[in-house]
C-alpha cells in the first residue's frame, strides 16, 4: 500500500488469480522482449519502443494486483497511454490512424469509467474490491438498483479495453500495424486487463445478479460470433488473429455471464472462464510471434504474398500447430479444448436448470439458451475454419509466384535467429503443456485462480470427464462445422483464380459509418449550434433589456450601440474584432465598420474595446472558459498538492 496518492492511495493485493496473471504477464513480456531483439533490429526509435514496453508492463501488473477500483483505474489509464506508442510505433498513416482510434476509445472509456467510480463511491463509500461484495450481500434492493448506472459506466471502460462489442473497433486495426511482439501483448494480456474489470464487476458488485449476467452473456454472444466471422473473411494474417482475439474475448464473456446466471452452481463456468483466459493469453503469444517471423522475412501480411512461406520449415510448422490446434479446441492437444469444454458445460448446465424449473429466465429461456449453445458451437467451427485457412495458406499451398516460392524454400533455417527460436519454442511448449498436464491439473489451476471469481469455492475442483463421449461430441460438432465452412466458404468462394479475395465489404465498418461521423461531425456541429444560440440569446436579451426596460443613460446607450459592441459578444467575435482592428492599424486602412466612431479618435477606440470586454465578460462562452480553467486547476491540485 502506498499512501497519499491522489488522496486515496495505491493498494495492492496478492491471491491466486492475481499471482497467476502477474506471472503470466512476466512470462509473456520476457518472451516478447527476447523476440523483439531480432524483430526490432532494423526499426527506428527502438529506445522509445523498449521504454514504453517496460512502462506498460508495470502498469499492467498494477491492474492485476490492484485491491481497489481506484488503483485499477490509475494503472488502467497509464497502461492505455503507454501502449498507444506500440500502435503508432511505425508512424505510417495507417498506424497513426489506428493509434488515434485506440487512444480515443481508451480516453472515452477512461472518462466514463471514472464517472462510474464516482457513483459507486457515493453509493457505497468504498472502492475496495473485497469490501464491495461484503457490503452488497447485505444491501437492500434500492441500493442494488442504484448501482446499475455506475456498473454500466465501468463496463463501458473495461469493455473498451477488452475489445467487447460494440467498442471493439480499435482491435482489428491496431494489431496489424503494431509490431508483432507488441500485438502479442495487446491481444494476450492487455485485453485481459479489461476482462479483469468485468470479473470484478460481476463477482463483487453484481454477484449472481441475473440482469447483469444477462447483459454480459448477450454482449459475449455477439462478440464471440462477430469476431469469428470477421476473422474468417480477413486475408491479412495479423488482422485474422486480431479478430480471433475479439471472438475469444466473447467466449470468456459468455463464461462470465453463465457465472452470474448459475448462481451457486457456477463452478464449471468459473473454472472455464479463468482457464480460457490463461489459454488465450498463451496461444496468442505463440501465434502473433509466428506472424512476426513471417513479417520479418517478407515485410508483408497479405495471405496472397505470404502463401507458402512455411513449407519445409519443420520447427516453425510445429510451433504454429501448437497454437492453432489449441485455439481450435482439438481434443488431446493444447488447453483450448479443456477450457471450451468447461464453458460449454456451463451453458448446458444452465439450460438444464431452466428445463427443470430450478431457474427463472429473465431474458434467455431454455430455447434461447439452446440457440446460444449452437452459436457457441458454430463460433468454435468458424475458429476451426479460419485457423485452417491460415495453416493451409502458409504451410501447405505454394505461392502463385514461383520465384517467390523458391526464395521462401531457400530459407529453411535462416528465417529466425537462435534467441527468437527459443522464445517461440518456449511459448509453444507452454501452450502444449497446458493441454497435456491432464484434466485434473488444469482444473486445479482453474480452482486456484478461480477463488478470486467466487471466494466461497476457492480450491474446490469439480470432477468433469473431459474426454467422455458427450464432451468429445461437442468438439466434433465444431470441427465438422469448421471443415464444412472452410470447404464451402474459403475454398469455394474466397479463392478465385488461385487468389484469396477480400469478400468483406469495407463499408460495413462501425468506426467509419457511425462513430467518426457522429463523434467528429454531427455531435460537434449540434453542440456548437446549441452553444452559439444560447450565447447569442443571452446577450441579445441583455441588450434588449438595457435598451427598453432599463433605458441606460445616453453614454451607456452610446456604448451599447452597434458602433461599440460586437454582434454576438462572445470570445470568437472579440478576437475577430481585435484582429481586424490591428490589421487596419498596420495597413493604415479604415477600421472595421462596427469599430467606427464619430471622431475616429484613439480614446473612442479604447472605449470600444473596453465596452466589448465588459460585454464579453457577460457572455456564456466566457463563463464556460472560466469553468474549464477552474476545473483544470482543481484536477492539478488534487494530483500534485
Amino acid at each position: 500500500m502506498i499512501q497519499e496518492i491522489c488522496g486515496f492511495g495505491i493498494h495492492l493485493q496478492f491471491d491466486g488469480f492475481r499471482i497467476v496473471y502477474t506471472l503470466i504477464a512476466c512470462f509473456m513480456w520476457l518472451l516478447s522482449c527476447g523476440f523483439s531483439l531480432e524483430y526490432m533490429a532494423h526499426y527506428k526509435n527502438k529506445g522509445r519502443y523498449y521504454s514504453f514496453l517496460i512502462l506498460t508492463f508495470f502498469a499492467t501488473a498494477g491492474v492485476f494486483l490492484s485491491a481497489d477500483l481506484y488503483t485499477t483505474f490509475i494503472f488502467f489509464e497509464i497502461m492505455s497511454f503507454t501502449s498507444y506508442v506500440w500502435v503508432a510505433q511505425e508512424e505510417t498513416p495507417g498506424a497513426l490512424r489506428a493509434g488515434s482510434t485506440y487512444l480515443a476509445i481508451a480516453v472515452m472509456g477512461g472518462l466514463v469509467m471514472l464517472m462510474g467510480l464516482f457513483l459507486t463511491y457515493h453509493a457505497l463509500g468504498t472502492l475496495n474490491i473485497d469490501e464491495l461484495r461484503t457490503i452488497l450481500l447485505s444491501a437492500n434492493r434500492q441500493t442494488l438498483e442504484s448501482l446499475y448506472p455506475a456498473g454500466l459506466c465501468m463496463l463501458f471502460g473495461f469493455g473498451a479495453k477488452a475489445g467487447a462489442f460494440p467498442l471493439h473497433i480499435w482491435l482489428p486495426k491496431a494489431h496489424p500495424v503494431a509490431p508483432a511482439p507488441a500485438s502479442a501483448l495487446l491481444s494476450g494480456i492487455l485485453t485481459k486487463a479489461g476482462v479483469f474489470g468485468m470479473l470484478v464487476l460481476s463477482g463483487s458488485i453484481f454477484y449472481h445478479d441475473e440482469k447483469w449476467a444477462t447483459l454480459i452473456l448477450g454482449l459475449g454472444v455477439i462478440t464471440m460470433f462477430l469476431g469469428a466471422l470477421l476473422a474468417l473473411f480477413s486475408i491479412n494474417i495479423k488482422r485474422t488473429l486480431a479478430c480471433s482475439s475479439l471472438s475469444q474475448i466473447g467466449f470468456i464473456m459468455v463464461g462470465i455471464g453463465c457465472m452470474g446466471l448459475l448462481g451457486e452452481e457456477n463452478l464449471l463456468a468459473v473454472q472455464g472462464t479463468f482457464l480460457h483466459m490463461v489459454n488465450h493469453s498463451l496461444i496468442k503469444l505463440v501465434l502473433f510471434m509466428a506472424a512476426g517471423v513471417i513479417y520479418m522475412n517478407i515485410h508483408n501480411l497479405d495471405l496472397n504474398v505470404i502463401r507458402g512461406f512455411g513449407r519445409n520449415k519443420v520447427l516453425f510448422h510445429i510451433i504454429f500447430i501448437a497454437g492453432a490446434v489449441s485455439i481450435m479446441g482439438v481434443p488431446f492437444i493444447g488447453g483450448g479444448y479443456l477450457s471450451k469444454t468447461l464453458l460449454h458445460e456451463g451453458i448446458v448446465e444452465y439450460t438444464e436448470l431452466l428445463h427443470e424449473g430450478h431457474a427463472v429466465p429473465l431474458l434467455f429461456n431454455a430455447d434461447a439458451m439452446k440457440a446460444i449453445e449452437w452459436i457457441f458451437l458454430v463460433s468454435g467451427g468458424l475458429t476451426v475454419a479460419y485457423m485452417t485457412k491460415l495453416y493451409i495458406c502458409v504451410f501447405v499451398e505454394k505461392n502463385a509466384d514461383s520465384k517467390l516460392q523458391e526464395k521462401y524454400d531457400s530459407k529453411k533455417s535462416s528465417y529466425m535467429n537462435p534467441v527468437s527460436t527459443i522464445c517461440l519454442l518456449t511459448s509453444a511448449v507452454a501452450v502444449f503443456a497446458v493441454g497435456q498436464i491432464g484434466g485434473s491439473a488444469a482444473k486445479a489451476l482453474a480452482a486456484y485462480g478461480g477463488g478470486f471469481l467466487d471466494f466461497e469455492k476457492a480450491g474446490v475442483i469439480n470432477q468433469v470427464n473431459f474426454f467422455s463421449l458427450v464432451n468429445l461430441k461437442g468438439a466434433a460438432v465444431s470441427i465438422l462445422i469448421g471443415a464444412a465452412v472452410y470447404l464451402i466458404v474459403v475454398r469455394g468462394w474466397m479463392i478465385k483464380d488461385d487468389k484469396y479475395l477480400n469478400r468483406w465489404d469495407d463499408r460495413i465498418d462501425l468506426e467509419d459509418t457511425i462513430y467518426r461521423p457522429v463523434l467528429l461531425t454531427i455531435l460537434p456541429f449540434f453542440g456548437t449550434l446549441v452553444s452559439r444560440i444560447g450565447d447569442t440569446l443571452l446577450d441579445s436579451i441583455v441588450v434588449l433589456l438595457r435598451k427598453t426596460i432599463y433605458k441606460d443613460s445616453p453614454l451607456h446607450e452610446e456604448k451599447m450601440s452597434r458602433a461599440y459592441i460586437p454582434v454576438l459578444g462572445n470570445i470568437a467575435d472579440f478576437c475577430l474584432y481585435i484582429k481586424r482592428w490591428i490589421s487596419s492599424v498596420i495597413r493604415g486602412t479604415e477600421r472595421p465598420e462596427y469599430a467606427r466612431t464619430s471622431t475616429g479618435s484613439i480614446d473612442r477606440i479604447d472605449l470600444t474595446i473596453r465596452a466589448e470586454l465588459r460585454m464579453l465578460s457577460r457572455g456564456m462562452s466566457f463563463g464556460l472558459m472560466l469553468f474549464c480553467i477552474g476545473f483544470i486547476l482543481t484536477i492539478l491540485y488534487l494530483l500534485f498538492i
